[in-house]
């Protein structure tokens, strides 16, 4: 229904002098998304006002309205060209009046839940890239022709948009920091098991991808209006610091059906985890930190274990910040499980003593498109040591990249396998007591695999040249004698 409409978004965006990358393309299609998603939201609750013969306060003011500047309509529904501005004097309304409107949002709402909060502080952290009115008018006209209005519409939309976000990981390595792939994503709650009713959190929430498909994962069957509104309200929760992704993440989150996401535009390691209390922890982390990023001193003092380490720091929040019984699930490079370095090591001990890490999946190469690291997820539940791990090493048969992604199916016998740590040729149980207790290094051999044939010893390769180059030569000697 709406593909082709964005595949003319992009191209428009392509000719625009201003958007030169994926990243680019994605965050002005997602400013330009939301104020369409709130223009129908806002019709359809002023329609809901009016069957009911009850007043509706309109969010956004008649002078800004989308009818009014973005997509004029004459009386009998066509597009009015003569009212709509564009050239200069569109560029000048959108970056002069339009984003100054919207940003004062962020002051005049009542609290950080609301959608007038989260108004202010999206146009308050993006500007419009568009330097030509006229791919600008394109583009909004474009745009007003996608519809919110009914649950195929929204899904359609939803599975374009993640279809955006992951063009934008593959395009590079900052497009990819916002990317984890699906299927992975998938796998983690498929084990972790979120119930109706728990708080599930990404402290690291990039694009939502995890907060969207535990969504799609709890809302499944006959819920009850109060389940659906606690879903809604009271179960998903993120931070995250960049721009662009905390822009993407909540748009990606109501185009999968949460209204008002409970997202905070902050740095997640900014927040001293001792100040963290019962009332802050959740049931359920799912996460993907950044690889390779380092902290300046002043944020390592937040964490008893100092690091640079970016990932190293998140897993100390995301310990902290489950309950008591709470399960985790959280992507780290593999380096993790063997540095040598005192902060690796005391984190080692510390996640092995104050929760079960039950499970440690293993994944290979090409996982994550242009990470070029290669990394494990840790499963583990607070509350209780860990007594023994249970590995699975990840083979899906094929080198993985791009025109060959990370499958559902390459994670079937997996999640399988973990529910009673089955043992076989890809996976092994390994017990605390038989690990390091100086180093606690995880870096476990795998003891299952089937021993690789011995390499050849170099006289016996060359021979074996030898004797195929003399067969090619006897066999081009009688084509020469037939001709």
């Amino acid at each position: 229904m709406f593909e082709q409409t964005f595949k003319n978004i992009d191209d428009v965006l392509w000719k625009e002098a201003g958007c030169t990358t994926e990243l680019d393309y994605t965050e002005q299609t997602s400013w330009m998304l939301f104020l369409k998603y709130l223009d129908d939201l806002e019709r359809e609750r002023a329609l809901e006002a009016e069957l009911s013969d009850t007043p509706y306060l309109f969010i956004i003011d008649e002078e800004h309205r989308w009818n009014r500047w973005a997509a004029p309509k004459k009386a009998d529904g066509s597009f009015d060209h003569d009212t709509a501005l564009t050239g200069d004097d569109l560029i000048a309304y959108v970056d002069d009046k339009l984003f100054p409107y919207l940003r004062g949002f962020k002051q005049r709402a009542s609290s950080p839940d609301t959608i007038e909060y989260k108004i202010g502080e999206i146009f308050g952290e993006i500007k419009s890239k568009f330097q030509s009115g006229y791919s600008l008018r394109d583009a909004l006209e474009l745009i007003d022709q996608l519809h919110f209005r009914t649950q195929d519409q929204k899904h359609e939309l939803s599975a374009l948009y993640e279809e955006k976000i992951k063009n934008m990981g593959n395009a590079g390595r900052n497009g990819g920091e916002y990317y984890t792939p699906r299927p992975l994503i998938r796998a983690m709650i498929a084990v972790t098991k979120p119930k109706i009713g728990e708080r599930i959190y990404d402290g690291a929430v990039g694009s939502a991808g995890f907060l969207c498909e535990a969504f799609d994962y709890m809302r499944q069957g006959d819920l009850s209006a109060g389940q659906l509104d606690t879903l809604q309200r009271k179960t998903f929760y993120g931070k995250e610091k960049k721009s662009l992704a905390y822009v993407i993440a909540i748009m990606n989150m109501i185009l999968h059906g949460i209204d008002t996401p409970n997202i905070l535009h902050m740095n997640t390691l900014a927040e001293n985890i001792t100040d963290i209390q019962d009332k802050d922890r959740f049931d359920v982390v799912l996460a993907n930190p950044p690889f390779g990023g380092k902290e300046r001193k002043e944020v390592q003092q937040n964490f008893p274990i100092k690091t640079g380490e970016t990932a190293f720091l998140f897993l100390q929040h995301f310990i902290k910040s489950l309950k008591a019984g709470g399960r985790g699930a959280v992507v780290i490079k593999n380096t993790f499980l063997s540095n040598s370095d005192n902060a690796s090591r005391a984190l080692r001990k510390e996640l092995l003593e104050s929760c079960n890490l039950h499970t440690v999946l293993d994944c290979p190469g090409g996982t994550f498109i242009g990470a070029g690291v290669k990394t494990v997820v840790l499963f583990f539940e607070k509350g209780a040591p860990t007594r023994n791990i249970w590995f699975y090493q990840l083979d899906p048969g094929r080198n993985m990249g791009k025109t060959n992604p990370l499958n559902d199916n390459d994670l079937k016998e997996f999640i399988e396998f973990q529910t009673d740590f089955k043992e076989s040729e890809k996976s092994w149980s390994v017990a605390i007591e038989d690990i390091e207790e100086t180093t606690f290094d995880l870096s476990v051999k795998n003891p299952n695999a089937l021993e690789e044939a011995p390499l050849r010893e170099p006289e016996e390769i060359i021979a074996e040249i030898a004797a195929l180059d003399a067969e090619t030569a006897s066999i081009l000697a009688n084509i020469r004698g037939m001709l």
